[in-house]
């Protein structure tokens, strides 16, 4: 898969993201279904994914597993914990503030991942770039607010905001190293060792919070597994394969068509009828997506030609 030439790659790689966006807003439906504790969802999710994608790396990549340097090793395995403590700090956050002051600033992540990519990785971040990143998180944030029914925003507090920004600037880490490492990293050695990294901190969080590790039922079961192909393998995975090929600020702003997919998914499957706001909101991602992709990349190819 990462030996396939760039210039058969022009227009795969936006195909490839769009579908693992919309497979990772499965996860929404798949949680909502699932009467587990969403540390313990978030952990089977994990491993029953690394077990998936750890045989092939095994077999296929074994020699290359030898040849990583340390500082690739190194932050895969921090970008395993840094998904982690995405999941588990954004999680709680819920807990502790409402849906819509969560979802706005975990949202914020593009904001990060720009910064980071400009320190860090030196991707250039153009006029495109930053419009498309202002007018995605101006609609993820209204779509925030059609849930603040639920709870008002006044009732949030620091901590559960703090969390919430904390999953932000993780989530960013996380695909900061991808992008960097996955230039001299094939995707399942890459993959392997950040799933398993992750599910180690997940498993740790489990036990950390007493919660039980096997009694669940048959159903249970077959949700954790659904969690781990639709979000984990055809989500996660085929976007850090996308972070070879395109800049992390493009992923990140993608990023934020989960919310969308996730809205029509539960229409379709659990009758839950977006409001005005909220449908608004969503068209202002996709025109915040379509600057920052489509548009950026018309207007990069006469550069490049």
């Amino acid at each position: 898969m990462d030996d396939v030439n760039r210039s058969d790659l022009e227009v795969t790689p936006y195909a490839a993201l769009a579908f693992a966006i919309f497979a990772a807003s499965t996860s929404a439906i798949l949680v909502r279904w699932s009467h587990a504790p969403s540390s313990v969802a978030a952990f089977y999710r994990v491993l029953f994914t690394t077990v998936i994608v750890a045989p092939i790396a095994l077999y296929w990549y074994r020699d290359e597993f030898g040849r990583l340097s340390r500082n690739d090793l190194g932050f895969a395995i921090i970008a395993g914990i840094a998904l982690a403590v995405h999941f588990a700090a954004w999680f709680e956050s819920l807990n502790h503030t409402s849906v819509a002051a969560s979802v706005t600033l975990v949202q914020t992540q593009p904001i990060f991942v720009a910064i980071g990519a400009a320190l860090v990785l030196g991707e250039r971040v153009n006029r495109e770039t930053v419009i498309g990143i202002v007018i995605a998180m101006i609609g993820a944030a209204a779509m925030s607010l059609g849930d603040a029914g639920e709870a008002p925003i006044s009732d949030a507090t620091m901590y559960g905001n703090a969390l919430a920004i904390l999953g932000a600037i993780t989530v960013a880490g996380y695909v900061l190293a991808g992008r960097s490492i996955r230039q001299r990293v094939s995707l399942f050695p890459y993959v392997t060792v950040v799933y398993t990294a992750c599910a180690v901190t997940l498993l740790l969080l489990v036990g950390a919070q007493g919660h039980d590790i096997v009694a669940y039922p048959p159903r249970e079961w077959l949700l954790f597994l659904g969690m781990a192909i639709g979000p984990g393998i055809f989500g996660h995975t085929i976007v850090n394969w996308v972070l070879k090929h395109l800049e992390s600020v493009v992923v990140s702003v993608a990023w934020l068509g989960e919310p969308v997919g996730a809205t029509l998914l539960a229409l379709a499957l659990l009758r839950e009828v977006p409001d005005a706001i909220t449908v608004v909101g969503g068209l202002i991602v996709l025109a915040g997506i379509y600057v920052t992709t489509i548009e950026r990349e018309r207007r990069r190819r006469p550069e490049t030609d």
